[in-house]
């Protein structure tokens, strides 16, 4: 079942209000191929995960390096830590428990944006978990486990930079991640409402931040929790907010070959266990409200009412396109296109929010 928040109707009342208060104002790569020594082989054969997994006596986790706080590098060299990397290890412990193999050998595999889904297909990693967002696009390639997190796409930029939310980008220049769904959305929205922005797309979040920081962008473009795990680290985190109306939600899962039941089960029970028991508190409290490493950096990000619901009711679907969205592409769409007056304005995100609601 796919639980749709409450957060939807408010976002949209938020956008429209909005939209009237301004009225009423006039105004690390490391070639992360799939060459750390595996070898691609269940997906050519046809072969499950669990078999490939029993027969080589091992299990390939793909991981990222610098997805703070999910999946990350924090000073040993192919060894990660993070949120979503102790899911990952979790989902192990039920491998091994399926296989009766207690001494099952883990592997990492480092993957980025662009080569986390091949890796997947083509059989190299068993099972990915680090900031991959469930959609409708990806479900065609790979399957996705049952949700761990939930975010929203915004802006980071410097206190003094004047931006405030997406309209504020025309002319300027964007640095998003390659691969992500923020790089998409941006690229179109630019398009479609020609505001001139010039996009760069990093190879990773930390580059991506660098050339914020370095003065080469003027605002970062990505999951809000992502560029809170930035600002945490940045030399100086008072220097730069989150700004802007959140582009979309979506939900983070982990990723796996398609059709294979027996494997994705072992994998959404592992998570769910992890939810009903309680255990899921003290690891977001581990990797978001604590100091963690390697400058013990504490992000202070608390819990998020929706992201409490996905914990209490698991599910493996992509986020619909809800209300929540058509306002927030609204509010940006009767900027961009100068839209003359407060009626005006509302009168397009309510013409989105009711396309939004029809069945």
């Amino acid at each position: 079942m796919i639980l749709i928040s409450k957060k939807p109707i408010a976002l949209a009342t938020v956008a429209i209000m909005a939209l009237g208060l301004a009225g009423c104002n006039k105004a690390s790569d490391n070639k992360a191929a799939g060459t750390e020594g595996s070898q691609p082989a269940a997906a050519a054969t046809g072969e499950k995960t669990l078999d490939k997994i029993k027969k080589s006596g091992e299990i390939v986790l793909g991981y990222r390096d610098s997805s703070i706080p999910f999946s990350y590098i924090a000073g040993t060299p192919n060894q990660p830590v993070g949120y979503a990397h102790d899911l990952q290890l979790k989902i192990v412990d039920a491998v091994k428990k399926q296989l009766n193999m207690p001494d099952l050998k883990v592997r990492y595999n480092l993957v980025t944006s662009q080569t986390r889904i091949p890796l997947v297909q083509n059989g190299t990693v068993d099972l990915e978990c680090g900031s991959t967002t469930n959609n409708e696009e990806r479900q065609k390639q790979v399957a996705f486990s049952n949700g761990f997190f939930e975010i929203g796409t915004r802006l980071l930029t410097a206190k003094d930079s004047g931006i405030k939310d997406f309209a504020d980008l025309k002319g300027k220049t964007l640095v998003t991640t390659a691969g992500t769904t923020s790089e998409r959305f941006i690229k179109k929205l630019n398009d479609d409402k020609k505001m001139g922005i010039n996009i760069v797309s990093a190879k990773d979040h930390g580059e991506s931040f660098l050339m914020l920081e370095s003065g080469r962008a003027a605002a970062f473009m990505m999951d809000d929790v992502l560029l809170a795990g930035e600002k945490a680290k940045a030399k100086d985190p008072n220097k730069w907010v989150i700004v802007g109306t959140p582009q979309s939600y979506e939900i983070y899962g982990c990723m796996m070959r398609k059709d294979d039941s027996e494997f994705k089960k072992v994998v959404d029970d592992a998570l769910v266990a992890t939810y009903s028991s309680g255990e899921i508190n003290d690891i977001y409290k581990k990797w978001f409200m604590s100091p963690i490493p390697p400058k013990n950096i504490n992000m202070n990000f608390q819990m998020s009412d929706n992201l409490k619901d996905l914990l209490a009711n698991p599910h493996d679907g992509a986020q619909p396109k809800d209300v929540a969205n058509a306002a927030a592409s609204a509010t940006v769409n009767a900027v961009a296109t100068g839209a003359s007056n407060v009626a005006t304005a509302v009168a397009s995100a309510s013409n989105a929010i009711a396309s939004a609601t029809k069945p």
